[in-house]
């Protein structure tokens, strides 16, 4: 995905070089409980310091609705980040813009790191406002976006930013638009999408994108039971949408126009309650019991998953087959998501995954690490599925 400039082109040394980091990280008591974020922005900040350049790392968190909240502070990060960069000591500014943060900014010395206080603290970087861009702007030479999870987001920090200083993209961004080309902008073919989730209505857009770009689609999930439905059999108890029975069959259509084969499950899990251990069975499709939910997709659907991603060269992945969250409804989800990484492993598939729910649910099977790029960029991946334009991205690429 090309049309953006890298770290690899722009000259740093001893320039004040803002970065737009994402670190809106879990916390506990003060305490960072997940760092994938801050770890993927060492080799950016790394890079800028081998490089003699002065840092100035923003970020939001939480959301505090343009006030300032001490509870939403982003000091106790700078002990994280500073863990990150090994025992690197990070210098921390009291507010974002203005006086504070221009006396920090002006004294940096080559390789300092510098923490700004959280961005949304105003309310100018939520509504993209150009003064507070301008103030932003007024801090640095150079600006490096490297949070692709806040891309969908045309925020001042984002979007009006890019468009005041030389810009380019960091190790993390440029790495997941990368991923993402390869995925679906110019995939080696054939190409396998996995879609899941509870409901049709949150993924409709993304179907409707997918289905013109993607050779084999399985969708899974609880939002299979509407198709199902749709087909005109009985899921029971089972959570679907019947009010989108319609809207299912011309999803079904338009993926038959486009030579886009959908793939639903053939045999399901049952169970009366969603519990740990409950008593469950499986059950041919069209033999769900009246009083029974579809929990996950069988064995006989993931083992022909598995085997069909054999034939597949890509694979894009978001959303939980089952309710992964309790066993044993984890079974499919983590059996298809062991062939797809013994398939990356081998060099024979290219696998990119996304989502909250999927990262988790590919953790939660010990494949993560195996796939090729995992995105934890959450509604930015997603935005990007339903091939909505990213004002992140689009201000790389001015």
């Amino acid at each position: 995905m090309g049309g953006f400039a890298t770290l690899d082109d722009i000259e740093v040394a001893g320039k004040r070089v803002l970065v737009r980091a994402d670190l809106n990280v879990p916390m506990r008591d003060g305490q960072v409980t997940d760092a994938t974020r801050i770890e993927r922005l060492v080799p950016t900040l790394q890079h800028l310091r081998d490089q003699g350049a002065r840092i100035i790392v923003m970020s939001h968190f939480g959301r505090p609705k343009g006030k300032a909240d001490a509870a939403l502070s982003l000091r106790p990060l700078s002990e994280a980040l500073s863990t990150a960069l090994d025992g690197l000591a990070i210098q921390f500014a009291d507010d974002c813009v203005g006086e504070a943060a221009s006396e920090k900014s002006d004294k940096l010395q080559d390789g300092d790191v510098l923490l700004l206080e959280n961005l949304r603290f105003h309310p100018g970087e939520e509504s993209n406002d150009a003064e507070f861009a301008a103030a932003l702007a007024a801090l640095g030479d150079i600006y490096i976006d490297d949070a692709f999870s806040c891309a969908h987001r045309a925020h001042a920090s984002v979007a009006a930013l890019a468009e005041l200083l030389p810009a380019g993209a960091g190790r993390g961004m440029q790495a997941e638009l990368d991923a993402l080309e390869k995925a679906l902008g110019s995939p080696d073919r054939p190409v396998a999408a996995i879609v899941g989730g509870a409901k049709v209505s949150t993924k409709l857009d993304l179907l409707q994108n997918v289905i013109s770009k993607v050779d084999f689609l399985v969708i899974g999930g609880a939002m299979a039971n509407t198709f199902l439905q749709a087909q005109g059999l009985d899921v029971g108890k089972s959570l679907h949408e019947p009010e989108l029975a319609e809207t299912a069959r011309d999803v079904v259509a338009a993926a038959e126009r486009a030579s886009c084969e959908i793939a639903l499950p053939t045999d399901v899990v049952v169970a009366a309650t969603l519990s740990e251990g409950a008593p469950c069975d499986v059950v041919e499709v069209g033999s769900v019991p009246a009083d029974m939910m579809i929990l996950d997709i069988g064995p006989i659907s993931a083992a022909h998953l598995g085997k069909r991603l054999a034939e597949c060269r890509t694979l894009v992945w978001n959303g939980p087959l089952g309710a992964f969250e309790i066993p044993p409804f984890d079974a499919a989800t983590n059996a298809v998501a062991a062939d797809a990484a013994r398939l990356t492993k081998a060099g024979e598939l290219l696998s990119v995954a996304g989502g909250g729910d999927t990262v988790a649910a590919l953790a939660h099977a010990g494949v993560a690490e195996d796939f090729t790029y995992l995105s934890t960029a959450g509604g930015a991946f997603l935005e990007w599925l339903e091939g909505k334009p990213l004002p992140g991205v689009a201000a790389l690429k001015k």
